[in-house]
């Protein structure tokens, strides 16, 4: 899976959330389906959010914070991305690799 060009598509047609206290609130509220991690991403953040929400679906992604957000056609590092809608692309098919 590409994951860039499924990203794009997803931040085009879907709804995501950018950075770690909104994945946090919306893991809280039960609306997070998916969690992507930057590569450099504080393993304590991704271990005590997974500790918290064992339900939502964590994904490390092998991109670095820089990366991921020029995935996403932002001008920022993006350390954690929540999928609330994925749209058109085929994020939710991502499993779990934390």
């Amino acid at each position: 899976m590409d994951l860039s060009r499924h990203l794009k598509t997803a931040a085009s047609s879907g709804r995501l959330l950018f950075g770690q206290r909104q994945t946090i609130d919306a893991c809280a509220s039960g609306e997070a389906r998916l969690v992507i991690v930057a590569a450099n991403c504080p393993t304590t953040y991704i271990d005590d959010l997974g500790a918290r929400h064992p339900e939502v679906t964590i994904h490390r992604a092998m991109m670095v914070n820089r990366d991921l957000g020029v995935a996403v056609g932002k001008p920022f590092s993006i350390s954690t991305i929540c999928v609330i809608d994925a749209g058109d692309s085929e994020l939710l098919t991502l499993e779990s690799n934390v």
